[in-house]
Formats: C-alpha cells, structure tokens, sequence
C-alpha cells in the first residue's frame, strides 16, 4: 500500500504540481487550508505532512504549533514549503519541529528526493522503535520470570508454595483496581506505579532467605528468640532489594519493592515491625500488601492449618479495622467480595 502524504498549500497550482510529482510513488491528499488539514488529521493519519508556511487566516507555523501540541499528529513528519529562503526561515522550520523545508519553485528532482529521504528515515526510525519495543518486552519478562523464580523458591523455605505468590499478586490487582475505581489515592496510583507494585508483590518475603530452616520449618510454637529472628525478614527482604536489583530495575521499582518487603507488617495504628510505623507514614504499597498478605495467609491451607471461608477471614480482619489496616482500603478490600469468593474455589 502507498504511503500518504497530506499536502497543505493556499495556491492551488502548487497542489497540481505537488501531485504530479509524487502521486506515482505515493497517495495524495491536499487541501488548501491549515483548517482543512485538521479536518483531515481528525480521521486520517497521513505519512508524511508538506505545509506551505504563507497562507491565508492560518500560516504554516500556526498549523505546526497546533500539531506539535497533539500527542498523536507530532509524531507525523513534517516539510515545510516555502519561496523564503533565508537563514531565518529556516532556522525557524527546524526550531519549531519540522524534518526539513523545500524551496518554492518546486524543482521535481530535489522534491522527491526529500520526500523520499524523509520516509525513508521515518520509516527506520518506527522499524528500531518496534525492534526496541520488542527488545524491552523480553527484559521486562525476563526480570518477571526471574522475580517470580526467587519468590517461589523463599516461598517453599517455610512449606508454602509458589500459589500464595500468585494470589497475593491478585489481590493487590484487585484492590488497587478497587482503589481507582473509587478515586481512594488517585495521585499516587499512576499507571507505572500500578504495574511496578504488581512486579514487585512477589518479592514481599523475600527477606525470609535469611532465615534458618529450623526456624521457617518450626511445626510448633516459636521462641521469643525466633520469632525476633523471623521478624528481621521484613528488613532484611528491604536491604535484599536495595542492595542487589538498583543497577538492574528503575529506582522507583526497587523504591515500590523495597518498601513492600520492609514494611508490609507494619501496622495501620502502630506496634508493627520492623520500625513501628502508623498510618501514613507506612508507604502506600506496603499497606495495600498487608491486607492481601494477611488475607491470603488466613483463606489458604497450610501443613499446620486449614484455610477459612471468606466469611470468617473477613471477621477477623473487620476486627483488626484501624488497628492492623488502613480503614479506607480495608473497605475497599471487603466491597470485592464477589470476585474474592470465585478466586477462594479455586485454592
């Protein structure tokens, strides 16, 4: 299929030239008005834009501002076509975003050689984007499938398995999408903050490679002794995250990941661990992890316990209501009831 090219010129004598000219090679649009070509920008996405800069009511440089302001149009090149030649005007064309200027009278050789240049050059450049694209795709599955590897490994350590990092990774999902249904936080749930906190769930204990066996593994009660040892997990899964994945990840994955796996036992009106934290002052992520954690931990089978309905797992943590969680997204939590339920049958 030809490629488009939307020419914008008042002189309707430049617009049968300009076709003449390139209609073999490529499909012609032309219109003799900056206001025309933004009727045509509104269903159509053209190649390549050759804008006469002298015309009537809307000048070229009005019509390239009003592209270079729409997040879609910008992205399409643009030629600038022009009888001035001066450094000045030039100067201008390139200032304001276009890929090069032709000069008028059209000399037929110079033009097409332009235009082909310019989608030529266009079409390399979405050729590395998609190669690029493709490229971080694979990275970004990687590090997942590395990031859920380790998880599953900790997670098996104290005989859960690799489900509860599934399910707990759902339940954050659910809640924040819960959460921007609502509105509950708005400013902060951006869409890379939401994907980071999914990726970085899985990660929550992974402080608990620290942990003797003897301890994770402990059938019965634990000393004070071991149950300080065990609490050092939280910490430890923090220092983990910072010290091995910042040359790797973004800073702000390792921020979410960190934050998770330090704080997520903490407590929403105080006397968790590892640093005694309330209320705001624990970070958003790791409030969201809690309940999820929390919630799983008392719906699913474990060696020394069988899992509750969701009935009773939401009376123990209604009970726990601004003391162990924040008010607002424990409410949020109990209004997916409905789908918590269908994920419950499958355990």
């Amino acid at each position: 299929m030809k490629q488009i090219i939307l020419v914008v010129d008042d002189d309707k004598m430049n617009l049968v030239v300009a076709q003449k000219l390139l209609a073999e090679e490529y499909r012609i649009a032309a219109v003799n008005s900056g206001e025309l070509a933004f009727q045509y920008l509104e269903k159509h996405e053209p190649d390549l834009i050759l804008l006469d800069i002298q015309m009537p009511e809307m000048d070229g440089f009005e019509v390239m501002r009003r592209i270079q302001a729409n997040e879609v149009w910008r992205k399409i090149p643009v030629i600038f076509l022009t009888a001035d030649r001066s450094e000045k005007t030039e100067e201008t064309c390139f200032q304001m975003g276009a890929v090069d200027y032709i000069g008028k009278p059209f000399v037929p050789a110079i033009m097409l050689q332009r235009v082909r240049r310019t989608l030529e050059l266009e079409d390399y450049r979405k050729n590395l984007e998609r190669m690029v694209e493709k490229q971080l795709q694979r990275i970004t599955q990687l590090q997942r499938d590395i990031i859920i590897t380790m998880a599953n490994l900790i997670e098996s350590r104290d005989g859960t398995t690799g489900e509860h990092v599934k399910r707990t990774s759902t339940y954050v999902n659910l809640l924040v999408q819960k959460m921007q249904e609502k509105g509950i936080y708005a400013e902060v749930l951006t869409p890379v903050y939401v994907n980071y906190l999914e990726k970085a769930s899985p990660l929550h204990d992974i402080g608990k490679i620290t942990v003797p066996d003897r301890i994770l593994q402990k059938p019965g009660a634990l000393t004070k002794e071991e149950y300080d040892l065990i609490q050092l997990h939280a910490e430890e899964g923090g220092r983990l995250i910072q010290e091995n994945m910042n040359r790797i990840v973004d800073k702000e994955f390792v921020e979410i990941a960190s934050d998770m796996a330090s704080y997520h036992h903490e407590k929403w009106g105080g006397g968790g661990y590892p640093r005694n934290l309330k209320e705001e002052e624990i970070p958003l992520s790791a409030r969201i992890l809690a309940i999820a954690d929390v919630f799983d931990a008392l719906v699913s089978e474990r060696q020394y316990k069988k899992g509750m309905t969701l009935e009773e797992a939401f009376e123990i943590m209604e009970k726990e209501r601004g003391k162990n969680f924040e008010p607002v997204l424990l409410d949020a939590f109990f209004e997916l009831e409905g789908e918590l339920k269908e994920l419950i049958r499958e355990i």
